[in-house]
Order: C-alpha cells, then sequence, then structure tokens
C-alpha cells in the first residue's frame, strides 16, 4: 500500500451529546448521526465555512443507533444496537421496528444497513456474542460470530446470508446490486458477499491486510469510491493473541472488557473502488479527534464521526475526488 497522504482536519464540531458513531450525507450536504442517548440529528452548514452550524433532532429511537441509510421516500433505515433494525420518517419522526429477531433469536448489536435496487435491505450484526457496550471483547476474543442478513420486501423476519463474520460492520453496496461489501473489523478486511448468480452466498476477500480497522463505509453514489473509516491502527500484539488457542483469547478478553480504554491518537480513512483497489489513504498520526468510525463526502469536504468523541470533525477531501450528490436512496417496501 501507497503511503498515506495526511488528513487534514479543517472543523471540529460539537454536539449536544457523545457517540456519532455513524455519518451520513443527504442531496444537500446535511448530515445525519445518531447520539448515544438515542437522538438522531441533522446537522446544517457544517461543511460551508464560516457559515453557523444548525442541528435539529429529527427522532429518538429508544435505544442506541448506529448505522444509517436514507431513503427516496424521506425514511431513514436506523441498525439500533438495543432494538434492531428501524425505520424513520424524517418528516414526522415516527419509528418503527423493521426486524427485532431472527431464527427465533433477539437481534442485537446491529451495526450498519444498506438498501438494494430490488427492495431489500441487507444489514450486519457485529457480534452474538457481545453487546455493544463490550465491543472489545469480541475484537480481543476474535469469535468470528458476526452476521450477515437481508430483509425481503414484506417480510416480517430477516434471512441470515452469510455467517461466521469478524465483527461485521460496514456495508456497501455493488453498483448493480448483485453484492454487497462488509467491513471485517476483526479481521482488518473488506468482503464482498454475492447476492445473486451462481456465487450467491459466498464471499471473497476484496481488500485484505487494511492498515487499521474498519468500521463504518459509505459511498455517495453507485459509480463513486467506497469511503471507509479505520477505527484503530493494526496492534501487533492482537494480532498475535489472534493466533492462540480459544481459551486464552477468552480470558483476555474478560481482562478487556474491564480495563479503561482510551483510543489513540493515529486515525484514518481510506478510499476505494470495486476491483478492489486503494484510490486514497489518509492518515494523522497524532489527532485530537480520535476513534473514526464513520466518514462520508459532503461537496468538497469529508466528515468525520466518532463513537467516543462529543461532535463531528470536517477534513479536505482529496483535490481529484468529486463526490458528486448523495443518492437519493432506494425504496424499501
Amino acid at each position: 500500500m501507497e503511503p498515506a497522504t495526511d488528513l487534514v482536519p479543517l472543523r471540529r464540531v460539537r454536539l449536544p451529546g457523545r457517540g456519532p458513531e455513524d455519518v451520513v450525507a443527504d442531496a444537500r450536504g446535511r448530515i445525519l448521526t445518531g447520539l448515544e442517548d438515542g437522538r438522531v440529528l441533522r446537522v446544517d452548514g457544517l461543511t460551508e465555512p464560516g457559515a453557523p452550524v444548525r442541528t435539529e433532532v429529527l427522532a429518538r429511537t429508544g435505544g442506541r443507533p448506529l448505522g444509517l441509510e436514507l431513503l427516496p421516500d424521506d425514511g431513514l433505515l436506523v441498525c439500533d444496537a438495543d432494538r434492531g433494525l428501524l425505520r424513520i420518517g424524517l418528516a414526522d419522526g415516527r419509528v418503527d421496528v423493521l426486524a427485532d429477531r431472527v431464527a427465533g433469536e433477539r437481534i442485537r448489536f446491529a451495526s450498519n444497513v444498506v438498501a438494494l435496487p430490488d427492495g431489500s435491505v441487507c444489514f450486519t450484526v457485529s457480534t452474538r456474542r457481545y453487546p455493544l457496550e463490550q465491543w472489545i471483547g469480541d475484537i480481543v476474543e476474535h469469535t468470528g460470530t458476526g452476521r450477515l442478513l437481508r430483509l425481503a420486501p414484506g417480510a416480517r423476519e430477516p434471512e441470515v446470508l452469510l455467517e461466521g463474520l469478524h465483527f461485521a460492520n460496514g456495508l456497501a453496496a455493488a453498483p448493480d446490486g448483485a453484492s454487497v461489501v462488509v467491513a471485517e473489523t476483526g479481521a482488518y478486511r473488506l468482503t464482498r458477499v454475492h447476492l445473486t448468480g451462481p456465487r450467491a452466498g459466498r464471499a471473497d476477500p476484496l481488500v485484505e491486510h487494511l492498515p487499521g480497522m474498519p468500521d463504518n463505509i459509505w459511498r455517495a453514489r453507485p459509480d463513486a469510491p467506497i469511503w471507509v473509516a479505520l477505527a484503530g491502527p493494526r496492534v501487533p500484539p492482537l494480532d498475535l493473541l489472534h493466533r492462540t488457542a480459544p481459551a486464552v483469547r477468552r480470558a483476555a478478553a474478560r481482562v478487556a472488557v474491564r480495563a479503561p480504554f482510551r483510543p489513540t491518537g493515529r486515525i484514518g480513512v481510506l478510499a476505494v473502488d470495486d476491483d478492489g483497489r486503494i484510490l486514497h489513504h489518509l492518515a494523522r498520526r497524532r489527532s485530537a479527534f480520535r476513534m473514526v468510525t464513520s466518514v462520508c463526502a459532503a461537496g468538497e469536504r469529508l466528515v468525520l464521526g466518532s463513537l467516543w468523541e462529543h461532535g463531528l470533525a470536517v477534513c479536505a477531501a482529496p483535490h481529484d475526488t468529486a463526490p458528486g450528490d448523495p443518492p437519493a436512496g432506494r425504496s424499501v417496501t
């Protein structure tokens, strides 16, 4: 991988709450995000130099909103770590539960979601063993209990498309909707899962050996690059631990979930294409804004979200990047 170029911070904006874990941009460049207290916000003026920032509360999920996906019918899909897959009406703030169980098991730690051209929805479950508050336990134990689920149009319960994922996280769809890319945070890779054709249900690596842990991923439109947030750098002792026996990893995880956690100051984001080529690698070794869990392009800026921080960061996008208007989204029936 080519050396990273500098991730240039331009602005930090404090929000009225902590943990804007995922960020998405609408067609007007406004940023939507969810906080740890259950509020879903829309932030306007963030990427306009010198403009006042206006924040409005769109809804309260009653849980912990994580991954978001805009829909064309003034709706927003939300993966809620406590309540499952939700849909929010942006006009009225109504919150509907689309899926909270699969195969008789309660869905917990729903992580990220993407709408497909056929009206179905794919979403990830990061781990079946740990709650969000103990996410580091799964990273340490390396359980491989992440899942990719699909909710068909009109269905009451999703189906399991793929199991055995190492902390399944961000999602992006292929331009034709024939596959999705899943970020496996615990395996430092992006995995392509085929949805149609002779390889339906099978997976292959799109990008391996990433320089950090991929979290939420986002693309502005079908022909745009996939932006990948790197929530933390690779940790060599952790790589070694993952090669040990399950009992050793479980013991280490019990310690990890009780130890105080503070993210490093090293942050980064990537842009990749559908062939797995790295188009951009932007990084900063010492950043006051820590643990970047999401990134989206809005105009000529990149907006960063964080599970850790009390606000958002705005950075310069690469000069040859033309994010364009974000897509209106795709319908879900």
